[in-house]
């Protein structure tokens, strides 16, 4: 399923990398330079920083504070992503990102406080399947690792932004008392079938060797990459000469995030590493590929099944497609919403500069309400 929806929260930064196909290469080879220079390099640049300038207050309201160092930590996630994609922000439009930024911050912060017990374990089951989805994207967990560790991000830091992003939405769509019926996503399915294909997949089991440090995350020397080269060739001869793969994966697979079900994902083409995907749609059905080499190690790929290309049916697609319609709903519902829990909970900008931004974004949208006041 390709819509997508208005991103109505400062969904983490990784999330967004990861969803263009197109930036994979980039952000292997920015994530190998991060890892070369040690884990959480950007992490302890925003502490020096914090040292040096201290975190003040930027941002407050009835219930919570937000500090100079929560914005930096986002932008440092923003200018890191856009880097991997030999991309950067202009200066010009540096402070209006950041504005929208504290913006997004202060939603989060405003509705987690509306939040009950239900929403927060809704939250929690989102993140789940981020989670799920970026793991899968990436092609292993210590891929996925390293491509956070790049954007200054741990693992836990990534999985607490995407519940209490999960978690702030929930609250947004129950307060706004958000709902589809099966007639508009149907009607919605029926007037855009180009959105229900289903790219070309293929389901492979793989057995992963890292080329990094586990614990710095820096490029093992060329002596030890031709002994880890060696070991993976070793269980190749194994693999084909009849020995169980999936027991071969559980015994050599350093691929955390697979290795306990067998290695096995199902994967898109444009999702993976170019040489990753390469191997595993050439293919045929339990066949096993030489030894793959990426930037993140070597692979060897079994393939499980071929799955064509086809139109996803619509009792397949059903759930998915109402909760992005819900979001879409409640993009289009908040900003008064918004508004006047900013108003409610005494919200103030402390940054002048950022607080005129603020200034001139609400002016602006009290004209547009003014010129369409039915939202439209």
């Amino acid at each position: 399923m390709k819509i997508r929806v208005k991103v109505i929260f400062p969904v983490a930064l990784g999330v967004l990398l990861l969803a263009f196909p197109a930036a994979r290469a980039a952000t292997a080879n920015a994530a190998t330079n991060a890892a070369s220079a040690g884990p959480g390099t950007n992490v302890n640049l925003n502490a020096t920083m914090t040292a040096l300038f201290g975190n003040p207050v930027i941002a407050r309201g009835k219930g919570f504070e937000i500090k100079q160092g929560d914005l930096d930590e986002v932008m440092t996630g923003i200018k890191s992503a856009a880097a991997m994609r030999n991309q950067a922000i202009p200066p010009a439009q540096l402070k209006l990102v950041e504005s929208q930024m504290l913006d997004r911050l202060i939603q989060v912060q405003l509705l987690l406080q509306k939040a009950t017990d239900a929403d927060r374990t809704a939250g929690k089951k989102m993140a789940e399947l981020q989670m799920k989805t970026l793991l899968e994207r990436a092609g292993s967990q210590e891929a996925l690792n390293r491509q956070f560790t790049a954007l200054g991000l741990s693992m836990g830091q990534l999985n607490a932004r995407l519940v209490q992003e999960g978690t702030a939405q929930t609250t947004l769509e129950r307060e706004l008392k958000v709902t589809v019926t099966d007639a508009e996503a149907r009607k919605f399915y029926d007037e855009h079938p180009a959105e229900f294909e289903q790219p070309e997949m293929v389901r492979i089991a793989q057995i992963f060797l890292s080329t990094h440090d586990p614990l710095t995350g820096a490029e093992l020397s060329d002596t030890d990459k031709a002994t880890k080269k060696k070991e993976i060739e070793d269980i190749l001869k194994r693999a084909r000469a009849g020995g169980n793969f999936s027991n071969l994966v559980v015994q050599y697979s350093e691929d955390s995030g697979s290795k306990d079900k067998g290695g096995v994902y199902t994967v898109a083409r444009g999702q993976t590493l170019p040489e990753f995907e390469a191997a595993a749609f050439s293919l045929n059905s339990n066949q096993i590929s030489d030894v793959v080499v990426t930037t993140s190690g070597y692979h060897l790929i079994k393939s499980l099944e071929k799955i064509p290309a086809k139109k996803l049916d619509y009792a397949t697609v059903a759930d998915d497609l109402k909760r992005v319609l819900v979001q879409q709903k409640a993009a289009k519902l908040a900003p008064p919403y918004m508004a006047t829990l900013k108003k409610t909970a005494g919200v103030e900008i402390l940054d002048p500069d950022l607080n005129a931004l603020e200034q001139e974004n609400q002016s602006e949208a009290a004209t547009n309400a003014a010129v369409a006041p039915d939202g439209k």
